[in-house]
């Protein structure tokens, strides 16, 4: 029986997803992602036990790199890392993938089924892909961001693991906006007119005369 690997298709929806990752780290991500299939196999449940110094032989990608892409596709729910006691063993997330064949036209692999490890799908993480458009969109522009930010659902703010420091200044402020929109406000002129009260007051002479008056029995008001 031919064992030789066959061909693998994997979905846009695995790019696309990959659009949170700005620029040339999408592209190491990749490359590190098919590193990892070139060892994952079908008949392994796409699952396989690698260290860095494979992937690296790979991709020519330095040993930073590869752990801190290898942490990115963990996050996004493409690779899962598994600690063992040789190493770490990495499986592929099968929502991204379609049915892979051999060589031979009668061996054509059963279209797979998501495995039940993985159980954040792509639809569950709708709420990282819009803050991190959000993010992405107006990077270096950290007040639009947080404004933006403040527009979305609060569940969606509190669920998020990528940028939960902005997201918390977003909670913050969305709180903010709230509070003020139900604060209300007392008129200006009460205030001036309070404040010229306190000062008058606090005057030593308007204070000499009050008493004088009083010991005299003297009511300004009625001479008016």
């Amino acid at each position: 029986m031919n064992v030789s690997r066959g061909f693998l298709h994997i979905t846009y929806k695995l790019y696309h997803h990959l659009d949170l990752v700005d620029g040339e780290r999408k592209s190491h991500c990749l490359n590190v992602f098919l590193s990892v299939m070139k060892y994952a196999w079908k008949k392994n449940g796409y699952k396989a036990g690698l260290r860095h110094e494979t992937i690296h032989k790979d991709t020519g990608l330095c040993r930073t790199t590869i752990k801190s892409c290898l942490e990115t596709l963990n996050k996004l729910n493409i690779v899962k890392s598994v600690r063992g006691r040789s190493g770490k063993t990495y499986l592929v997330n099968e929502t991204f993938l379609r049915a892979e064949k051999l060589y031979e036209p009668t061996q054509i692999a059963v279209k797979p089924t998501q495995d039940s490890r993985f159980t954040a799908t792509l639809e569950e993480t709708i709420s990282i892909n819009n803050i991190g458009k959000i993010v992405k969109s107006f990077a270096g522009d950290t007040q639009k961001i947080l404004d933006e930010l403040s527009k979305l659902p609060l569940d969606e703010l509190k669920q998020e693991t990528v940028n939960v420091y902005l997201c918390k200044q977003a909670i913050q402020l969305k709180e903010d906006k709230e509070r003020e929109s139900k604060a209300t406000y007392v008129n200006s002129e009460k205030i001036l007119s309070a404040l010229s009260r306190i000062k008058k007051q606090a005057n030593p002479r308007y204070r000499e005369k009050v008493e004088y008056n009083k010991r005299n029995g003297i009511k300004p008001w009625e001479n008016k």
